[in-house]
């Protein structure tokens, strides 16, 4: 673990970020303290995996440390493809599977966000938790998120918003110098971002600094990809 470096150096950054997800209490407030947000809304956002019935692939990207797994239930029978660029974070999200139970649900792939190892409508949902702001490109993210999400899929997630206010600039700039934030997008950009690659229903929920955003892969043919 290294204090400053990009993702694939595992830097501080992702386990203060894990300890807090794991917290409600005294990490929900460290949460709220930087971000603006309620961590619940985070817990929310994976507890709707739970629900999904056995059989449906899931693919999380960046799967980072594992957070989204705590919505997934022992014996569930998903597929879930967790994606991710460092070998770090990937060998933390095995680590996090198989203390909760669900290891032989998971699959771990190092790949770019940018050019998923996967055809076109693989998946049936498509989980993006604080990832989009990490990405050096988000356009080309969501291009490949979009592409890979069979119609009628559902996209949920969270980034950072490059409109939160002067109280987060600090946290953009030091980020990006640290190597673990990319260029980041505005609420604007990410719906017109999924509109372009075909996604309808987009519902983005503005707290704080982050946007919580849902959308559905539209189910007609002839979409733009």
């Amino acid at each position: 673990m290294k204090i400053v470096g990009g993702w694939s150096e595992d830097p501080l950054w992702a386990h203060v970020y894990d300890w807090m997800v794991e917290h409600p209490v005294a990490g929900g407030a460290a949460f709220r303290a930087g971000l603006g947000s309620p961590l619940r809304l985070l817990h929310e956002a994976t507890y709707e995996l739970g629900i999904l019935p056995a059989g449906t692939r899931v693919l999380d990207v960046p799967c980072g440390g594992g957070v989204g797994l705590r919505g997934v239930r022992p014996g569930q029978g998903l597929d879930y493809l967790a994606v991710d660029v460092s070998e770090a974070m990937l060998r933390r999200t095995r680590e996090a599977a198989h203390a909760r139970g669900v290891g032989d649900q998971v699959t771990t792939v190092r790949a770019d966000v940018g050019a998923l190892p996967y055809p076109d409508g693989h998946v049936d949902r498509v989980l993006t938790l604080t990832g989009l702001h990490c990405f050096p490109d988000p356009a080309a993210a969501v291009a490949e998120m979009a592409r890979v999400l069979r119609p009628g899929g559902v996209l949920t997630g969270s980034t950072v918003l490059e409109e939160a206010g002067p109280r987060w600039w600090p946290m953009r700039v030091g980020g990006r110098l640290g190597g673990i934030l990319g260029p980041g997008v505005t609420a604007a950009q990410v719906r017109d971002l999924l509109a372009a690659h075909g996604m309808v229903d987009v519902d983005l929920q503005v707290t704080g600094a982050l946007g919580y955003v849902r959308a559905r892969r539209d189910d007609a043919p002839g979409q733009p990809r």
